[in-house]
């Protein structure tokens, strides 16, 4: 396998790229991972995204995969940076890939350079325009036109280049919304969500679940009767083309991944309450061994 953390340090010059902050993790030990060093099992560069759910996710997976005996290095990017790194053979893999809607263009700009798995580890997501319960007269996407001043004709948004941010673009196109999406970032949005909320404010925002944001606040998703957003969406990883060939177990373990609603909603919250991320992904493991182990076919 080539060696790619330096080239990838280049491509995150057009935003910020680190080696997530999640503390040591060399402290993981396993039973499992005596005899295996990280020299032994190689390097992965895993892509970490500023969303709730994927910090979960991938420090999750760096806890696992650290126990047996690999080491990983989380790089913190946007989606589209993260694709483009992966056809580049830049990046090793990607855990959150959003189908059938909201990362359909990255899936048919890159099929033929990233590979996209057909398995799935999330199959109840979705994705939708949200405001606070409390503006009851707020039921549909077509319901923002007449109430545009309320919204000061702003849908407040998260990362652009994010697929969801492009859907929503696409949407008010769709829907001849004279509103502008403006972007930010996740935790940006939820501040602002939260803001709005303590004030009893107007607000709407682009949002998915699984997210924490829903057993932290009372929000409901707009109807949305053209269906830009679709329906269920399930959630994939991608990887660059040749992983599965260089690290042949962990690409087995991720198409056996599989989670539900109560294991992702408790993850999170874990690692919203640790100190550290990766902190509360370690105690999640340590409580969910049994599932873990289902995972590496054990």
């Amino acid at each position: 396998m080539r060696f790619i953390k330096s080239k990838l340090l280049v491509i995150g010059l057009a935003i910020v790229v680190v080696l997530a902050a999640c503390g040591d993790s060399t402290n993981s030990n396993s039973e499992n991972s005596n005899e295996d060093t990280s020299e032994d099992k190689g390097t992965i560069e895993m892509a970490q995204i500023n969303w709730a759910e994927n910090i979960a996710v991938s420090n999750m997976w760096k806890v696992i995969l650290e126990d047996q005996g690999y080491k990983v290095n989380l790089n913190l990017l946007d989606m589209g940076t993260i694709m483009k790194a992966l056809a580049e053979d830049e990046l090793d893999i990607n855990l959150e890939v959003w189908l059938p809607v909201q990362d359909q263009a990255y899936l048919q700009q890159y099929k033929d350079e990233v590979f996209f798995s057909e398995e799935t580890w999330y199959d109840n997501a979705k994705v939708g325009l949200v405001v606070p319960t409390y503006l009851e007269d707020i039921n549909s996407i077509e319901d923002l036109n007449k109430n545009k001043e309320m919204f000061e004709g702003e849908i407040t948004g998260f990362d652009p280049g994010a697929g969801t941010m492009e859907v929503t673009e696409e949407l008010i196109k769709d829907y001849n919304l004279d509103y502008e999406l403006v972007p930010s970032s996740e935790p940006a949005m939820i501040t602002e969500i939260d803001q709005a909320i303590k004030n009893e404010e107007p607000i709407v925002a682009p949002l998915w679940s699984p997210h924490r944001v829903f057993s932290q606040y009372d929000l409901k998703y707009l109807d949305d009767p053209k269906e830009v957003y679709g329906g269920v969406e399930k959630i994939h990883h991608a990887t660059r083309q040749g992983f599965a060939d260089d690290f042949p177990e962990v690409s087995q373990w991720m198409k056996n991944w599989k989670m539900d609603d109560d294991a992702v909603g408790e993850l999170m919250t874990y690692v919203k309450d640790a100190e550290e991320p990766i902190d509360g992904a370690r105690k999640w493991v340590e409580e969910n061994q049994d599932l873990v182990n289902e995972w590496l076919n054990k």
